[in-house]
């Protein structure tokens, strides 16, 4: 499953980063690295961006960067 597929409120864990070039490194400079805990907090009204919990701090990124992260959903739901 990819990042945007995650619901929001739902916790996984981040399995692979893919992309080529500046953008995977861009994405692992923010701190989105294999193995790393990760919840969806929001979405914009027209589904782009995305707000994500991560580290203890919230990031948004872009749909078209969360379609090259790939999550492993672990089953916990958190009301936000």
């Amino acid at each position: 499953m990819t990042l945007d597929k995650l619901p929001i409120g739902k916790k996984g864990t981040i399995l692979a980063v893919n992309g080529e070039g500046p953008l995977r490194c861009r994405l692992l400079d923010m701190g989105l690295i294999p193995g790393t805990g990760i919840m969806v907090r929001k979405v914009a009204p027209m589904g782009d961006p995305i707000e994500i919990h991560i580290r203890g701090y919230e990031l948004t990124i872009r749909i078209e960067d969360a379609e090259k992260i790939e999550v492993e959903p672990n089953g916990q739901e958190v009301t936000v």
